[in-house]
């Protein structure tokens, strides 16, 4: 979910580990342009299709992956993802993820047109649940999340 913290968490635990950081919002950037415009240009299947062959070409070597909030909707690349690394869901409840996310707008968040932001976050939260390997709750500081991490992977 965007504001749950997977590219800050991600790029400081990555440090920690000595772990290539990649982060697949930034992949798709550089490829194909911003979210929010592929979004816009070409729709949501489009912006799925992409996302889910950047997924599905990644290899896990010492590496870690901070995936798009969306990966989610595609099975495939999430039982990809589950059988090639460890996958860990930060948890953040609605109400930190609206103070942290102004405008979502902005940020590229499919969603149906009819659906709101918090019925977004619930369809979500299901298929985060769903596919994780762990959760981590990151209601706290950055630290206290990243301690957390460690302490569950034993490293």
């Amino acid at each position: 979910m965007a504001g749950a913290g997977k590219t800050s968490v991600g790029k400081a635990l990555s440090l920690e580990l000595g772990y290539e950081f990649l982060d697949t919002d930034k992949i798709i950037e550089i490829s194909y342009g911003k979210s929010k415009d592929i979004i816009d240009s070409e729709g949501k299947d489009r912006f799925r299709a992409i996302e889910e062959g950047v997924l599905l070409s990644t290899k896990f070597k010492n590496t870690l992956l901070a995936t798009g909030g969306s990966a989610v909707f595609s099975p495939f690349a999430m039982e990809y993802l589950r059988d090639n690394s460890d996958v860990i869901y930060l948890e953040v409840s609605f109400e930190n993820i609206s103070e942290r996310v102004l405008d979502f707008k902005e940020r590229g968040f499919i969603k149906e047109s009819h659906q709101s932001i918090e019925e977004a976050y619930m369809e979500r939260l299901a298929l985060y649940k769903k596919y994780a390997d762990y959760s981590v709750t990151n209601n706290g500081s950055m630290k206290d999340c990243i301690q957390k991490i460690l302490s569950l992977l034993d490293l």
